[in-house]
């Protein structure tokens, strides 16, 4: 009886292997600093040549017309409204965090002691068609900034990360990162000022390393926001991304590099004017070594139809990715149990035998063999 369960388990994974070889379905992920900081805030000009509202309505309509299936925005402050009025018929929407400050309103702000303040916004929204499922996992701060009146104030206000699980309209499940880390200002850049912000950068790509390892399952991951980052001044490559695929748990990558570069990353001697294309805001993708994959089929940075009447709607071009579901193929090792330490075995009823590493564990005969899944 062992023997025939042992063989009908194998031709079970023998199966599954021909099937996760066919692309399953395609969906779309944008990215989108919406360049929603306020135009005046009291008598100072924080952002006069931003959209306001006028052009916040238009970034709606573009996003509305586009239809992406789900859209990760950054520097949703004063202009909400007008851009989620665009939206809901189509999408829904994670909480607003709010805007930086409105007289009369609730958030109080202590002007003689400005040094101490932040407020409590991230400007982080997310919209997702009404056909998916979304939940909103965890809203997390950066516990690293710079600059509170210089080098792009990034400590007035809470910038972070939110992390969503999200079940395709196919059933399959992926996890979706939405951010916006510290910004360098041209200047301190020009000036050679700019390490501080460049560090703070790095360590938030440590703390967004260490939550995705955290929760890198059998999902998917996607990360997507306005990262401030260019490979040519910060080493994301071997600080995040190669720390992923080292981990041995999956392998990362950066789509536009994938598909526009024939994957050779920009190196840490090449300026942003030689790289070209490349911006601020990017699309990574991590698949897990045991699970679902998804690959990327198409990439757009929208230089073209985020236009309105000769000038862009804002001061971030829009970075879409086209993606498709595949299932990871596999291959069946045999391994003994002398040299089954470091993997993670199932039986036959579910129960884990190991805990480090997927596989299937059966018994021939009397003889325990286990099988392990690799990549």
């Amino acid at each position: 009886m062992k023997k025939c369960v042992s063989v009908l388990a194998l031709a079970m994974v023998t199966v599954m292997t021909v099937l996760a070889q066919e692309p399953g379905e395609q969906f779309t992920v944008a990215t989108l600093n919406v360049d929603g900081l306020p135009q005046k805030l009291l008598v100072v000009n924080v952002n006069a040549d931003g959209p306001g509202d006028v052009g916040t309505a238009r970034i709606g309509k573009y996003l509305v017309q586009k239809g992406y299936d789900l859209v990760m925005m950054q520097e949703d402050f004063s202009y909400h409204g007008v851009l989620s009025v665009w939206l809901e018929d189509n999408y829904k929407m994670d909480e607003w965090s709010g805007t930086l400050y409105v007289i009369g309103g609730p958030r109080k702000v202590d002007f003689l002691h400005l040094q101490n303040h932040r407020f409590e916004c991230d400007g982080l929204m997310t919209a997702w068609k009404n056909d998916l499922q979304v939940t909103p996992a965890a809203r997390i701060p950066w516990t690293q900034n710079f600059g509170k009146f210089s080098h792009a104030l990034d400590e007035m206000v809470t910038k972070g990360f939110r992390r969503y699980e999200v079940t395709l309209r196919s059933g399959h499940r992926i996890v979706v990162y939405n951010m916006h880390m510290d910004a360098t200002d041209n200047k301190d850049e020009s000036e050679g000022k700019d390490g501080p912000d460049r560090d703070a950068r790095m360590a938030q790509w440590a703390q967004l390393k260490e939550d995705v390892l955290q929760h890198l399952d059998s999902r998917p991951i996607i990360i997507t926001g306005d990262m401030n980052s260019l490979y040519g001044r910060d080493d994301v490559k071997g600080q995040f991304i190669d720390a992923i695929n080292q981990s041995g748990r999956g392998t990362a990558s950066d789509v536009w590099v994938e598909l526009q570069r024939s994957s050779v990353y920009p190196s840490e001697s090449v300026t942003e004017a030689t790289v070209g294309d490349e911006t601020l805001d990017k699309i990574l993708y991590i698949n897990p070594t045991m699970g679902i994959n998804i690959q990327p089929v198409a990439i757009t940075i929208d230089r073209e139809g985020y236009v309105y009447d000769g000038k862009p709607l804002g001061d971030h071009f829009p970075v879409a990715a086209t993606f498709q579901v595949i299932q990871q193929a596999t291959n069946i090792d045999e391994v003994s149990p002398a040299t089954a330490v470091e993997s993670k075995y199932y039986d036959l009823n579910g129960q884990r035998v190991n805990k480090t590493q997927k596989g299937i564990y059966i018994e021939q005969q009397g003889k325990k063999v286990e099988k392990r899944i690799n990549k």
